[in-house]
């Protein structure tokens, strides 16, 4: 059973930076897309940041420039370092990761981890 396990959520100020990481189990093979979503209080979960098993990145407008993604195949990690942060960066920080099992694409997703930005 796939499982992803996130860590390095916490509380910064504005301008800070902070590094999340996922680790990805329970499968032999390799995770098409790995990326990171946000869910701020009342609003609908939103991408971030992409990044694909050949290495192409996607992000929102809203943290380009300020946010990276990266990902070691190797150890199903995916990474997001987010600098610049700003009070509005404010949410819960999903890892999420799309593997082709049995011809379908299949959606795992990682509990969650809160990042709060004070101003």
């Amino acid at each position: 059973q796939v499982q992803l396990v996130e860590s390095g959520g916490g509380l910064v100020q504005a301008g800070g930076s902070l590094r999340l990481s996922c680790t990805a189990s329970g499968s032999s093979s390799t995770f098409q897309i790995m990326a990171w979503y946000q869910q701020a209080p009342g609003k609908q979960r939103e991408l971030v940041a992409a990044i694909s098993s050949a290495a192409n990145t996607n992000y929102a407008d809203t943290v380009k420039g300020r946010f990276t993604i990266s990902r070691d195949i190797a150890k199903n990690t995916v990474s997001l370092e987010m600098n610049s942060l700003k009070p509005e960066d404010t949410a819960v920080y999903y890892c999420n990761a799309k593997i082709i099992q049995s011809g379908a694409i299949n959606n795992y997703w990682g509990q969650g981890t809160q990042v709060t930005v004070s101003s």
